[in-house]
């Protein structure tokens, strides 16, 4: 679900910001305003990050092989920061140099009307993007508020245009804010200064895409719910007693690795333990289709071992498992 609304969401995306992109730089063409110029760029990165993740999306589903034993989901995650920086470097800090010269040598615009009127063309077309990506991730989001979708999302794809669209819909009212007064007053400095906010504008949104994609990237855990339902599969009370600590890691948006020790019976016989261990993993994959890799070590649980803390050699560095209820 996540990857056909995400993979529309681009695309609705992509489309709009090709067609804005070429009037912007029309627009800039006639009116030589550098509020113009800025939007241009933006919807020019824009264009290029939407690009960048449909290749990712392709790329991150490639089979995994003996390179890549857990394949390539990530990429996905890879894809995304590049987003942030060519956010960052084509668009905001472009901006806000176009901005700042703007500021220091203002000068009238020329045929205003094509600027207002191209502007007015791309809030159209950047509602129509915005209201697709809204819905698809209205779908992924359920009871979660917004900043909490996007911090906690394990697609890029859809917080990526929801963000971008939500920027762009807001630097075309400053461009807009700033051709206008610079019309009203004849002072170009307006349209500086317009500009300039569009930069800080997109550094911000750039600085909050890099820092999400950069969890993502480190490594995410499954999201609380998620952990319930693989502790309730996991444990049956009759073969599996409990569950002494998991750990679960995202290894692309819908792969999930879940790595438990699990307390058994101590006059269980091996051949059985084996048999609980296989049917422990087929509930889990029932309750959670995403746990695609299922690690689960059989232990006899013990309540002073759990209750003891970290292993010692679980310490950062060391290789040995952690004792503890789960986390």
């Amino acid at each position: 679900m996540s990857t056909e609304g995400g993979t529309k969401a681009l695309v609705a995306a992509l489309s709009a910001n090709l067609a804005i992109a070429a009037g912007k730089f029309t627009a800039f063409a006639f009116t030589g305003s550098s509020s113009m110029l800025a939007e241009g760029v933006h919807s020019v990165a824009d264009s290029g990050n939407q690009v960048l993740l449909l290749v990712g999306g392709r790329r991150a589903a490639r089979a995994a092989d003996q390179e890549h034993p857990f394949g390539y989901g990530r990429e996905r995650y890879v894809y995304g920061f590049l987003v942030a920086i060519v956010l960052f470097s084509a668009g905001g800090l472009f901006a806000c140099y176009e901005g700042y010269r703007k500021i220091r040598e203002p000068h009238e615009l020329e045929s205003w009307p094509w600027a207002v009127g191209v502007l007015v063309f791309a809030i159209l077309m950047e509602g129509w993007s915005f209201r697709t990506a809204y819905r698809e991730a209205g779908t992924a989001k359920g009871a979660q508020s917004w900043p909490e979708y996007i911090r906690r999302a394990k697609a890029p794809e859809l917080p990526v245009v929801l963000l971008e669209d939500t920027g762009a819909l807001v630097g075309l009212v400053l461009a807009l804010f700033g051709v206008g007064l610079t019309v009203l007053t004849g002072n170009g400095i307006w349209d500086g200064v317009g500009t300039l906010a569009i930069g800080v504008l997109l550094v911000g949104i750039a600085a909050v895409l890099a820092l999400e994609t950069k969890s993502l990237l480190i490594g995410e855990s499954a999201d609380s719910a998620v952990v319930g339902r693989i502790r309730d599969a996991l444990v049956d009370h009759d073969s599996v007693t409990s569950v002494i600590h998991m750990r679960t890691l995202h290894l692309g948006p819908e792969e999930l690795l879940v790595a438990a020790k699990i307390g058994v019976n101590a006059g269980d016989s091996a051949a059985r333990v084996a048999e609980a261990i296989d049917a422990a993993e087929a509930r889990v994959r029932r309750a959670v289709p995403i746990a695609r890799a299922i690690y689960l070590e059989p232990d006899v649980f013990s309540a002073e071992k759990a209750a003891a803390g970290p292993d010692p050699e679980a310490t950062p560095g060391g290789p040995g498992p952690q004792h503890r209820p789960e986390e």
